[in-house]
């Protein structure tokens, strides 16, 4: 059943479109407000931890490898807004719910209101047009006002950029408009919803930085994208917002200028979705630097332009060579980085990097390690991390490991929907729209869950789900606002990204509330792994104080110590496990039958049913708050890729 969009003139004045609404009433806005979506009891809202220095003597004896599996553009509202227990959509009244209601223009130029709709298999939710995520539109689309964000202006934002100034916008306009709205459930994405309900869901974990992609990929690993360089050298700050603009802070997604070892050349892999366009070097210090250990030193003389890499860091690197750990194997797999299954077979040698999407390798950015051959080893491709855990190759010492999918899927899947252009067009198993299936990248990661639950090292790990950014989709709560960049504008955080932390011994049905950002993720390892945090390593805390010095911004950089509304992600694992007072979790309760994801649609369409779960919007009495949630009529998940009529 589809609905018709709530409509409601505005008055013209109300929002800046480029032309004025047509029969623009006088009266205030009025919106009858619907009864609030029913109390749900989660399965167990997260308790406070046990005492942090027991908690974390026990984790180290614990657990030795930690697997962060990286995935793309998928805000928190979008995959889990009606999630059980969660902050989401439904609850609590729309009214104490940001950005509930927003304005949309419709194509005879009437300003409505749209609110979150839901979509599933039947509207072909898996293969999304993609959605405007650069700084400059996400800005606008935060709508922030007096250093607050009222997350009301996804729809609009959307709308105009495909919308002629002065006229009334196209229908193929209103449609890209409405996809930020849409949310999926269980029925698109039931592995995703499998983990979080078995395991733990974190609800206030934000992407940190307000931009794209490539500055979130650095920021996992860094805990920043380039502030603190820029206040050492402010004339390095882009020259302009523009998403291509190199630059630090890192605000677009200009490539790395240095590629994978197999291409035999200094410039980046031959990649025909990008320009040679790059990014200027990043010389902060980095996880991999801290990595390094009392190893440092060593591992850095390596390096093939020490005067360029290093010179931000060398006050860095006797501090970690202090510290006194000994280094900790790391690796960063990502698809398409070296030769994977979906390059052709008559490639050339270096292969044909079908797969690779540069600005997604975040570890390529430091000329530091894509420059020096004792770093960059630890680049590998997604097939290689697959080979290297069925054959046991992961050190015994443990480590940390990164996995990304890409622009193909080495599994050889194709897009449930038949129409021939989505099959072509949506192979990728990143979850990024545009160019991914949702469907396909569930199943990625349900390979790779499985792959480490049939290992030696699924009794000493931890796996961490995330997402580098929302993609530009709606997310209702606000962000805390931590930085402005070289232009005034807001720098981070970023919405909402969704967080699942997996592992022998974790909390189990939990949603915990923990805020947090890419940030977290460093802490936790830095408290796991005896890391110096980066925040307090020379070079940084001194830039983070010449920036409280000369911008008044005292959190500029990295934020895995010393900073507000950082958690460490602590809160996901259970004492009773820890100690060995509770049995902890087998391997098969992560395990997803292989049967389930070898073919599309996944669970034929009904993952709810298959895992058990019913969302809020489809339990009973969710009718009783008069919120119709189906999809729009003129809703169209890819208004860029077939711009035909709604089906």
């Amino acid at each position: 059943m589809r609905r018709v969009i709530l409509t409601v003139v505005l008055a013209g004045s109300l929002i800046n479109t480029g032309f004025s609404p047509v029969a623009a009433a006088e009266e205030p806005l009025v919106v009858n407000e619907p009864a609030p979506a029913p109390t749900v009891i989660p399965y167990l809202t997260h308790a406070t931890s046990g005492d942090p220095e027991e908690m974390l003597a026990a984790l180290r004896r614990r657990v030795k490898y930690v697997f962060v599996l990286y995935q793309e553009n998928r805000a928190f509202d979008a995959y889990f807004g009606s999630f059980p227990g969660a902050r989401g959509l439904y609850s609590q009244k729309p009214s104490a719910t940001p950005g509930f209601y927003q304005p949309i223009v419709t194509p005879d130029g009437t300003t409505t209101l749209i609110h979150p709709f839901r979509i599933g298999p039947r509207d072909f939710a898996a293969d999304l047009d993609d959605m405007d995520h650069s700084h400059a539109v996400l800005l606008k689309k935060l709508h922030i006002t007096n250093g607050a964000a009222a997350m009301d202006r996804f729809a609009l934002a959307e709308e105009m950029k495909y919308a002629k100034s002065g006229e009334k916008p196209s229908r193929r306009a209103y449609q890209h408009g409405l996809l930020p709205m849409a949310h999926v459930d269980c029925d698109t994405i039931p592995f995703l919803w499998s983990y979080a309900a078995r395991f733990v869901l974190f609800d206030a974990f934000f992407q940190h930085s307000l931009t794209p992609s490539a500055p979130n990929a650095v920021a996992l690993i860094a805990g920043q994208s380039g502030e603190t360089q820029w206040v050492k050298h402010p004339e390095e700050a882009p020259k302009s917002g523009d998403y291509a603009s190199a630059g630090v802070p890192m605000l677009g997604n200009p490539p790395p200028f240095w590629g994978s070892a197999d291409d035999h050349q200094s410039a980046t892999p031959n990649n025909p979705r990008y320009d040679k366009r790059s990014q200027i070097n990043q010389t902060y210090a980095s996880l991999p630097l801290t990595f390094a250990g009392r190893d440092a030193t060593t591992i850095t003389r390596a390096d093939r332009d020490p005067a360029r890499d290093l010179a931000d860091i060398t006050g860095d690197i006797p501090a970690i060579t202090r510290a006194g750990r000994g280094a900790l194997p790391w690796g960063w797999y990502q698809e398409g980085y070296d030769r994977e299954v979906t390059d052709a077979a008559d490639a050339p040698a270096a292969g044909a990097h079908l797969s690779y999407i540069w600005h997604h390798n975040g570890p390529q950015y430091f000329g530091y390690i894509a420059n020096n051959p004792e770093m960059a080893r630890h680049l590998h491709g997604l097939g290689d991390f697959f080979a290297d855990v069925e054959a046991a190759r992961l050190p015994r010492a443990g480590g940390v490991f990164y996995v990304r999918g890409g622009f193909r899927n080495i599994a050889g899947l194709v897009p449930a929907d038949p129409d021939p252009s989505v099959r072509a067009k949506f192979l990728g198993d990143d979850d990024h729209p545009g160019y991914a299936d949702s469907e396909i990248s569930d199943a990625l990661l349900a390979r790779e869950v499985n792959a480490i639950a049939a290992s030696p090292y699924w009794g000493e790990s931890a796996i961490i789900i995330t997402f580098d950014e929302g993609g530009g989709a709606y997310d209702h709560v606000p962000p805390r606002l931590f930085e402005t960049g070289p232009d005034g504008a807001p720098l981070a955080r970023g919405p909402r990204v969704p967080l699942i932390l997996i592992s022998p011994y974790a909390r189990a049905h939990v949603v915990s509330h923990e805020p947090g950002d890419h940030n977290s993720v460093i802490k936790f390892l830095d408290h796991l792994l005896g890391l110096p945090p980066l925040a307090d390593l020379p070079e940084e805390a001194a830039a983070r104080r010449m920036g409280a010095e000369k911008f008044g911004q005292p959190w500029l950089g990295p934020k895995d110590d010393g900073t507000p509304e950082e958690g460490d992600l602590l809160s996901a694992f259970d004492p009773g496990r820890l100690e060995g007072s509770v049995p902890p979790l087998p391997p098969d309760y992560a395990t997803i039958a292989p049967a389930r994801f070898a073919a599309l649609p996944l669970d034929g369409g009904a993952g709810c049913r298959a895992i058990g779960v019913t969302p809020v919007d489809l339990q009973p009495g969710f009718a009783a708050t008069s919120i119709d949630n189906a999809p729009p009529l003129d809703f169209n998940p890819r208004p860029e890729t077939d711009p035909s009529p709604a089906r």
